[in-house]
């Protein structure tokens, strides 16, 4: 095949798949199957890979992943992405009418839509190509994932009829129930822990550094608002039909309803029909249909007038308690987990239900055999709410709270005041060595991506490392071709994970990588309890070297700026263990940062020995502020106090801060300000 054959199927291929994706995830029929689907797929990307430079910049070959993303570029909204006013009654929805009709002055018409549980994404497309995916974050601001939603198969990448103008639809990122489930299945099957649930699980993998990981999820998406003026288009049910001609998947699922008793049916209609959603909605969105209405009426700081939402009451079921297992987490905490006859709920089957600790057992006195109420409304897991007593077997006994830790046999204490009992031998709990080692290699603290739950939990089994200092003494030789056989549930197949060349070289550069993370992610890293991100940063801040910390008194630990009673014991009762600072050493010796370094972007002390609280909305981003702060000397602090200085207020600040700065008689000053005192 020549140049120019390449070039002219190349086009024609990336035009035939584009629309077999749009009509199977858009329209959900079909045309052709899915072997000569993948067929014309392959054919695609081995032209692209022997012609690159025809490749086009709307390829359907990006749906199965692009390049490795290492950081998610932060990104202006043009216009605020507000949240809804939440609503649970009917009441609230007719209070919500009878403002707007005030309004206006006169009866209005609504469209209804459904709320779906999912993760909000601003879509930006230019000359008719999509640019840039970008995630609510705190409403002014958000994180480009534009790699990671290129794999959405039903979010066209290039938009029909040729629309060239720029456009910005905003939506929703949803995990099907098929898909979550498939994906939690597989995360158990190598051991590690399921999702909680498909709205996190589409929150994580938005934000998952590899696309290629991303597509294999099948998410999902629905669009369902333009925040700019289209031309010719007079209401939101116009909006929505008009960009589904350009290709978007626009729910079937809206009603437009001349009056509250339609928008009162079609709440209840689905309220019952939600059970048969292939996903997950949390309520219903009711929205003014005329645009120029909504204009009129506006928005508040936080939520437009012309919107608001009804939530659905938390969904319940009732199942039979088989059985309560104990987990031990990172900390030591203890918490009970109750094993369920399976049961659907909310578009999930669930086996497993949290009991939280012991107190709300002896509450719900809840016992094996017993017939319990399952809820599912927002929580990470589902919580049993209650027993059904009539239904209770006659033999059932009370159920008594472990008295030792169920990993390791030690005596479990619960401190006076705490609602969790906690397993004492943080230093030789598997789970809690194991958690230890998870949290150490986490994002947020020594970011060793090329580690994870799984793999940790390999490296444990096979006795290669036993504390955090431990992954700094792998060598290739001592984990290359580490294999763990899981077997299915048929007992026919069997799957096979292994530490090949590739990864392990990946691990190793990713272990070496971090002795650069700075002293303040090191000391979070170590997971001493009550130290936080935050906690950790002041900590560093006021010591500088993990020596000075070590040594500190109780007294010298409680004068620092938010370190109370308990966070300095626990600092306290980690560095007394010889082990730990032993690992501290071996630490030490490896390369980490074990001490701060004088930030190379230090401007200048013209704010030295002053304390700033940041609240509200600004033109920069409130970390770009505090940056700033702390590049000119200063030094943020998290809440206010008498020792504060200054208080940078800007836009949506809340009115108790500002109330408490007053009494406090602390100075509140804009951005200008601020700006004006380090110029």
């Amino acid at each position: 095949m020549n140049r120019e054959e390449a070039k002219q199927r190349i086009s024609v291929l990336s035009k035939e798949i584009e629309e077999h994706n749009y009509s199977y995830y858009v329209l959900a029929q079909p045309i052709i199957s899915d072997f000569e689907f993948d067929h014309k797929l392959k054919e695609l990307e081995k032209l692209e890979a022997e012609f690159p430079d025809f490749k086009l910049p709307d390829s359907p070959t990006q749906r199965v992943g692009g390049q490795p993303t290492k950081d998610f570029p932060t990104v202006k909204h043009k216009y605020p992405m507000l949240s809804l006013g939440n609503s649970y009654s009917l009441d609230e929805i007719k209070e919500f009418d009878n403002r707007v009709q005030k309004a206006v002055g006169h009866p209005v018409e609504y469209v209804c839509e459904l709320k779906y549980d999912g993760l909000s994404i601003s879509l930006t497309y230019e000359n008719g190509l999509l640019v840039r995916a970008v995630t609510r974050g705190d409403g002014t601001q958000g994180d480009d994932v534009t790699n990671n939603v290129k794999t959405i198969k039903s979010i066209p990448l290039s938009l029909r009829e040729n629309y060239s103008e720029p456009l910005e639809i905003r939506g929703e990122v949803y995990f099907p129930h098929e898909a979550f489930q498939q994906l939690n299945d597989e995360r158990e099957e190598i051991g590690e822990n399921p999702f909680a649930n498909p709205r996190n699980a589409a929150a994580g993998s938005l934000k998952m550094q590899d696309p290629k990981e991303v597509a294999k999820r099948r998410l999902d998406a629905f669009l369902y608002y333009i925040p700019h003026e289209l031309s010719g288009v007079n209401t939101h049910y116009e909006a929505l039909k008009f960009v589904k001609t350009l290709g978007f998947k626009i729910s079937s699922n809206i009603a437009v309803c001349s009056n509250l008793d339609e928008v009162f049916e079609f709440i209840n209609d689905w309220d019952k029909g939600r059970k048969a959603l292939p996903f997950d909605i949390d309520g219903i969105v009711i929205k003014v249909n005329d645009l120029a209405l909504q204009r009129e009426l506006g928005f508040t700081a936080k939520t437009p007038r012309w919107a608001i939402a009804y939530k659905f009451k938390a969904e319940q079921a009732e199942t039979l308690l088989e059985s309560i297992d104990y987990q031990v987490g990172r900390t030591g905490a203890v918490t009970p987990v109750a094993n369920l006859k399976p049961v659907p709920l909310a578009g999930t089957t669930v086996k497993r239900a949290s009991l939280h600790n012991a107190d709300i057992m002896e509450q719900l006195d809840v016992r094996i055999g017993d017939t319990v109420y399952v809820e599912k409304g927002g929580e990470i897991i589902p919580k049993i709410t209650g027993v059904n007593l009539n239904l209770r077997p006659e033999n059932a006994a009370h159920t008594e709270f472990i008295k030792a830790c169920p990993e390791c046999g030690t005596p479990l204490i619960r401190s006076e005041g705490e609602a969790a009992h906690y397993c004492p031998n943080e230093d030789h709990c598997p789970p809690q060595i194991k958690g230890k080692l998870e949290h150490f290699i986490s994002r947020k603290a020594m970011n060793i991506d090329s580690l994870g739950e799984g793999k940790i939990k390999m490296l444990y089994d096979n006795n290669r490392v036993r504390n955090i200092a431990d992954l700094y003494d792998l060598k290739e030789e001592m984990i290359l071709g580490l294999e763990r056989i899981i077997p299915s549930d048929d007992g026919k197949k069997e799957k096979k994970i292994s530490f090949r060349e590739k990864t392990v070289q990946k691990i190793l550069t990713g272990i070496e990588q971090s002795k650069q993370v700075p002293f303040a992610r090191v000391l979070y890293a170590l997971g001493i309890r009550f130290v936080g991100e935050t906690v950790a940063k002041k900590l560093a801040e006021h010591f500088k070297t993990i020596d000075q910390l070590m040594e500190a008194s109780f007294e010298t630990l409680v004068e620092v700026e938010e370190i109370g009673e308990k966070i300095a014991a626990s600092i306290l009762d980690y560095f007394e263990r010889e082990e730990h600072r032993q690992i501290i050493e071996r630490l030490r010796i490896k390369g980490l940062q074990l001490e701060v370094t004088e930030s190379p972007h230090k401007i200048s002390d013209v704010l030295e020995g002053k304390s700033f609280v940041v609240s509200g909305v600004f033109s920069r981003s409130r970390d770009d502020l505090k940056a700033l702060i702390e590049q000119y000397g200063g030094r943020n602090v998290s809440a206010l106090s008498a020792q504060t200085d200054y208080l940078i207020a800007g836009d949506k600040m809340g009115p108790a801060k500002k109330v408490k700065a007053e009494k406090l008689g602390i100075p509140i000053i804009t951005e200008q300000d601020f700006e004006a005192m380090i110029q």
